[in-house]
């Protein structure tokens, strides 16, 4: 069928297709061939978009890119900045909808002092489907806490990363209360195969909500979990021995059945503690050999 054929919404449609904030022209271009057109991005969504381009540019600029474009075809980011701002990652957020070939986002703050709501306005600008390709979100010394953590479970569960299998939050000041808040998010997950927790300051009631929550009420327990999780890395954290004890639980219920590599280092619990969670590892990785084989 013709473009000239198609209806107004069937155009503003294609229009909206076209509108990507690191690459303006298409849009402006499609939309000055008519009169029909140009009504269908008036001048104020022409100023919103110049407006968001020159945001985009001043971040690629930040990040060290030479153009918009550059990250718009990046694969990885690997973002290492003193005093990362809120605005700054609220607008990589918005931008995640716009870099379909990203694989790897990387997001490092040298000082570990960046803006505390940072990390809560880079996951609640995060839409169902930002960031399609992301399999790796690595996050460091950021402060995540208690509503960072949960808006990155509303973002998780919204859709946003969907073929996520590597999350790394290292020194993220994640409490016990923010993995509780992560965790369903997380075990909703089933893909999920390393996930890396370390030096923030959890302990057993947290650990507890990610590997072995209680069934609601009434309720039998939920489906789905960290069945294909691999490396559990909890190094650093305030786990003690009764931590270690829902860990073997846990493992020898085959809670965690694809599990290979469990790290316990500068934990509260002791060396006995930890010997327990490796010999129960090894006692879970002897009863998936068989079905391992099979496959």
């Amino acid at each position: 069928m013709a473009f000239s054929k198609l209806s107004g919404d069937e155009k503003g449609i294609i229009l909206g297709h076209l509108r990507n904030t690191l690459e303006p022209h298409l849009v402006m271009y499609m939309s000055s061939a008519s009169k029909e057109l140009r009504a269908l991005l008036p001048a104020a969504a022409r100023q919103q978009l110049r407006a968001d381009y020159e945001e985009a540019t001043e971040l690629c600029i930040k990040m060290g890119m030479r153009s918009c474009r550059e990250l718009s075809e990046a694969w990885r980011i690997g973002w290492l900045q003193r005093f990362t701002s809120a605005a700054d990652l609220s607008t990589l957020a918005k931008l995640g909808s716009v870099l379909p070939a990203l694989e790897e986002l990387r997001l490092q703050e040298i000082t570990g002092s960046a803006n505390p709501d940072g990390m809560q306005r880079l996951a609640e600008g995060l839409v169902a489907g930002s960031l399609p390709a992301v399999t790796c979100l690595d996050i460091g010394f950021m402060h995540v806490g208690d509503a960072g953590a949960s808006a990155i479970a509303a973002a998780l569960d919204r859709g946003a990363l969907p073929r996520l299998n590597s999350l790394l939050l290292s020194n993220a000041a994640i409490g016990d209360a923010a993995l509780a808040a992560l965790a369903p998010a997380l075990r909703r997950r089933p893909a999920l195969q390393f996930l890396y927790l370390t030096d923030s300051p959890f302990g057993d009631e947290g650990l507890a909500a990610l590997v072995a929550p209680p069934p609601p009420a009434g309720k039998p327990p939920t489906t789905g979990g960290l069945k294909k999780l691999e490396h559990l890395d909890l190094s650093g954290t305030q786990v003690t021995n009764a931590g270690c004890a829902t860990l073997v639980a846990a493992l020898d219920s085959g809670a965690l059945p694809a599990l290979e590599e469990l790290e316990l280092d500068d934990t509260r619990a002791s060396a006995a503690a930890i010997a327990a969670v490796d010999v129960a590892l090894a006692r879970s990785r002897a009863a998936a050999l068989p079905f391992e084989e099979e496959e």
